[in-house]
């Protein structure tokens, strides 16, 4: 038979759900390795989504998306980063990975290159390589809390440079940009005239620190403005299988947008769409309850892994710990986490999943129920 494209052929095989789908296949397995909130969702959120499909409203929408949820995501926007957007600037997309793969189609042509974090998330390089682009990572190294460096990002740029990948909160590290260091990183994409993608699926997620996004030193003039800004429901509200989210762009491009759009996806399906407005407009309990979830089992986390002298960020943000196994894994933490599941029936996501960076480490999804988190983590070797 015909060979598949080249692009095609290169793309690495996602590590995370590697390790996953074989805990799920292990009886009994605790699975630390995906990040899938476990709460039952909240009832007017079902009863939204339910009542579209009663009111058969299930035609086409427009390819931007149901107005009222423009605005709701354009209202949240303003409320959490104080940025004064309108709801044409917000295109509702099929989940924050489409909405990142809608952005660098914008892009990104053969050939050119995205800076990306490493580690970072996996399909950050995936996704830039299906479009015949060059994913190039930017070092975040444990010495420096694996928070970027304005140097080691610049020595990076090269005159096929166009687009600057930031994460914050980030997946896998649970690290947080802080104020000055994301107005930098915003400056340093203006002098090298950059686009910026900011993944902020996390952004409900950060502890005793603000989430700072990119788009409050962004300019807000046409021709000028430069963020596009990725978000979901899918971690704030627990909706990963109603594929929802948003990508806030900068202004002057709707025509653009809603072409590149039909030509994707054309529109998200209407009973997501409404069950999303609910989430964002109702009751907010869901999110604070998670919060505290998260929250509490960081700590508990952290106290674990203190008691067995393994290393490992403390977290700001998201529902991650970022632990250093070296002491155990033999320079392969993928062929690691393999025969640790065999051997204790407990899942890591291996650090290697993220970039070259993260061999010798482990991401461990902080969704889990308290007691099987610490049991889990309980069964690490410690260090001696």
């Amino acid at each position: 038979m015909p060979e598949l494209s080249a692009h095609v052929r290169d793309v690495p095989v996602n590590q995370i759900r590697e390790i996953t789908e074989a805990a799920w296949a292990t009886p009994g397995a605790i699975v630390l390795s995906i990040g899938e909130p476990g709460f039952a969702l909240p009832r007017h959120v079902l009863e939204a989504g339910m009542a579209c499909l009663d009111r058969d409203e299930t035609n086409y929408t427009p390819n931007a998306g149901v107005p009222a949820l423009r605005e709701a995501f354009a209202a949240r926007f303003r409320e959490h980063n104080g940025v004064d957007i309108g709801a044409d600037r917000v295109y509702i997309v099929d989940g924050a990975q489409q909405g990142l793969h809608l952005a660098m189609s914008l892009l990104l042509s053969p050939g050119d290159e995205i800076l990306i974090p490493n580690p970072g998330y996996p399909t950050f390089a995936m996704t830039s390589r299906l479009l015949h682009a060059v994913p190039v990572g930017y070092p975040l190294y444990p010495e420096h809390h694996f928070q970027p460096r304005i140097e080691d990002v610049e020595a990076l740029i090269t005159p096929r440079t166009r687009v600057l990948m930031l994460n914050s909160p980030s997946n896998p590290l649970g690290a947080v940009l802080g104020e000055e260091l994301t107005r930098s990183l915003v400056e340093l994409a203006q002098r090298h005239d950059l686009w910026i993608i900011s993944d902020e699926c996390y952004e409900a997620f950060t502890y005793d620190v603000p989430h700072i996004s990119p788009a409050r030193f962004d300019s807000d003039v046409p021709g000028e403005a430069r963020v596009f800004t990725s978000l979901t429901l899918s971690k704030t509200y627990g909706l990963t299988g109603l594929r929802i989210g948003a990508l806030v762009c900068p202004p002057g491009l709707e025509r653009k947008m809603n072409n590149v759009m039909e030509s994707i996806v054309s529109c998200v399906a209407s009973p997501s769409q409404y069950a999303a407005i609910a989430a964002l407009t109702g009751p907010q309990d869901y999110v604070s309850d998670a919060h505290a979830h998260y929250r509490a089992n960081r700590d508990s986390a952290s106290a674990v892994l203190e008691s067995k002298g393994i290393p490992f960020l403390s977290a700001q943000g998201a529902f991650y710990l970022w632990a250093d196994v070296s002491h155990v894994s033999g320079g392969d933490v993928r062929s690691w986490v393999r025969k640790f599941l065999a051997d204790s029936g407990v899942s890591f996501a291996p650090g290697t999943a993220f970039g070259s960076i993260g061999e010798g480490w482990i991401r461990i999804a902080l969704c889990a129920a308290q007691e099987d988190l610490v049991e889990g983590l309980g069964r690490l070797p410690a260090r001696n």
